[in-house]
């Protein structure tokens, strides 16, 4: 399967528009929140080496390295999100008389939850970074912290709803209510947060 992140913007967005499977809401969050990360990576970038940030340039690289680690990271979940929903869509036609059916459908479908969950931790580390450069960052680019807030908070809702939609349909509900609860703990924590960073740029913008 050769990678959705190597096709034009362009590509990717007319297969999100196209009668296919993939890529869906689940890699269009992964692309949101690479997105978002990339935002804040700018925002460090022009502000390393600055006379005036130089008392922040050891986070400013910190915040570099650990930006670039995360847009890769969620880079990679496009097309792992995209490679679990294909197994997870031919376990959905096998006939119900088959007796494997439910124990292949509960398999593909814990599968097709790590990538969004991964998503949204990812995510979350990158709003804190956001929240960091926010603070710390070049003011020239302030409005770019706060576009990369708006983005991470949709990605983040977007790759729950991507969760959510599979662990309604687990069998074990031990487990679906664990994954439930971690994705609402950091729904309840970082939406908030990302909110936070978008109306503190906003009221600084603001004339």
């Amino acid at each position: 399967m050769e990678s959705l992140m190597n096709e034009s913007c362009r590509e990717f967005a007319a297969d999100l528009a196209s009668k296919r499977s993939t890529p869906g809401g689940g890699g269009a969050a992964a692309f949101a929140g690479a997105l978002g990360t990339a935002l804040g990576e700018m925002v460090g970038n022009f502000t390393t080496g600055k006379k005036k940030y130089a008392a922040y340039e050891e986070d400013i690289q910190r915040l570099l390295a650990e930006g670039e680690r995360i847009r890769l990271s969620l880079l990679a979940l496009v097309d792992k999100d995209a490679a679990a929903f294909e197994p997870l869509s031919r376990a959905y036609g096998i006939p119900k008389e088959d007796p494997t059916r439910e124990a292949v459908l509960e398999q593909c479908t814990m599968d097709a939850l790590d990538a969004p969950l991964e998503m949204m931790r990812e995510t979350c580390k990158a709003i804190e970074m956001l929240e960091e450069l926010s603070i710390k960052g070049s003011r020239m680019l302030i409005s770019d912290v706060g576009c990369g807030a708006a983005l991470c908070r949709a990605a983040l809702e977007s790759a729950a709803l991507n969760v959510y939609i599979n662990t309604k349909s687990l069998g074990d509900r031990t487990t679906a209510e664990r994954i439930d609860d971690e994705c609402r703990q950091m729904l309840d924590r970082y939406c908030p947060l990302a909110s936070q960073i978008v109306a503190s740029v906003m009221k600084e913008l603001q004339p």
